[in-house]
């Protein structure tokens, strides 16, 4: 009996050792990520992770803190922590410090001791402390073809000078932003109404395939070796963008115009003001309109007098912008409503006519009295409220 006991005792023990032998084969692997797009990257290493051959395993997922989204403010997980507790991810394993200096998070992060960190959007800058920990180092997926377009908004700025090429980039995070050596590269073109959300989708989507064919290079060392570095005389910079920078004016070109309207698409939007006119009263309205899709026109449908007057052509409302280039604006949103077509708010005007805002304080708009063309230099207030109109007629006016 006693051989019998010891006997299963040791088969026991053998087989455990086995298991924990080959997990810990697999090398620990740290991701930190924050936002939707991030979660398309966990996802690829989950289930890379999971395979029979996996060199890896998500020891640990690092985060941004819970915050107030939505409607209802309430304090919610990031996007990324909430994809990974839906996986069954251990809520003790997911760090959502609010730097990623913290001496308690890095003190975590040594106890795991990570081979290779992970970052797709993580949205904080990472010390040298941090960057010390990992022997394999850190490797960021960034959506631009560095050096190009470094910095918070990659994408937003490449739409925004409508660049034809664009691609995402696997590098070595060093301290300097986003100048670490480049391990592979994938360029696609860049279709001419793509909005940015979708475009940092897609290019998340496939720097995820990138990150997992590179993987084994990167987890033998091989990686370090074929990174080429950055030739920084090359770089550009793109700053995170600012609510101020949401205006519309429309004494640009449409096509500097329509490309600002794809790269500011979600957040934080373009707003234009128009002011509507009755026809009958001459009742002067003024409306922020959030401008949600555009295209450039064709051809140049503003003639004559009408080159301040916004008209509806087809499906569209048309803009008139500088070098008579034309903008139409597709969809629309007013304030606290929502995103209806260009079809739809020209009907709700009801035979009244618009016209566009083209400067900050002085604005310009155009009112039609028979064959009299009256130009009105309207102030605005620190609210955004008019002050008195000072009227002028001139047959012609240009402000600088």
């Amino acid at each position: 009996m006693n051989s019998s006991l010891m006997l299963r005792r040791f088969c026991c023990f053998n087989t455990s050792s086995s298991s924990l032998n080959s997990c810990s084969k697999k090398k620990p692997l740290v991701f930190l990520g924050s936002p939707q797009v991030s979660t398309t990257v966990l996802d690829a290493l989950f289930n890379a992770s999971t395979a029979p051959d996996s060199l890896f395993q998500v020891a640990a997922i690092v985060t941004q803190p819970p915050s107030r989204r939505d409607r209802g403010k309430k304090v919610m997980p990031s996007p990324v922590a909430q994809y990974a507790l839906d996986r069954g991810f251990s809520s003790d394993l997911i760090f959502t410090p609010e730097k990623a200096g913290e001496d308690m998070f890095l003190s975590n992060l040594k106890a795991l001791q990570p081979e290779l960190c992970i970052t797709a959007a993580y949205g904080n800058i990472l010390p040298r402390k941090f960057l010390n920990i990992p022997p394999l180092g850190t490797v960021n997926i960034h959506p631009s073809l560095l050096p190009l377009y470094r910095g918070a908004a990659p994408v937003q700025r490449a739409l925004q000078d409508g660049v034809k090429e664009t691609g995402v980039s696997l590098a070595f995070t060093v301290r300097a932003l986003d100048a670490g050596p480049v391990i592979a590269c994938e360029r696609l073109e860049v279709d001419d109404q793509i909005k940015a959300p979708d475009l940092l989708e897609f290019l998340f989507s496939k720097g995820s395939e990138l990150l997992i064919h590179e993987l084994p290079s990167i987890l033998d060392g091989s990686a370090k070796v074929k990174a080429k570095p950055q030739d920084d005389s090359k770089a550009t910079l793109a700053p995170k963008i600012t609510p101020e920078e949401s205006w519309l004016y429309f004494d640009k070109e449409a096509l500097v115009l329509h490309n600002k309207v794809r790269a500011f698409a979600g957040w934080p939007g373009t707003r234009a003001k128009v002011v509507v006119i009755d026809n009958k009263n001459g009742h002067r309205n003024i409306l922020e309109l959030k401008i949600i899709t555009t295209r450039v026109c064709s051809h140049n449908n503003v003639q004559g007098n009408e080159v301040d007057d916004v008209t509806f052509v087809k499906d569209a409302l048309a803009f008139p912008c500088a070098r008579c280039t034309t903008l139409e604006v597709l969809e629309v949103q007013l304030p606290g409503k929502k995103v209806i077509s260009a079809a739809a708010f020209w009907n709700g005007l009801r035979g009244q006519k618009e016209s566009v805002f083209s400067k900050d304080f002085l604005r310009l708009f155009l009112v039609w009295n028979e064959s009299i063309i009256h130009y009105f230099g309207i102030l605005l207030n620190k609210n955004g409220d008019i002050v008195p109109p000072l009227i002028k007629n001139f047959d012609f006016w240009e402000v600088s």
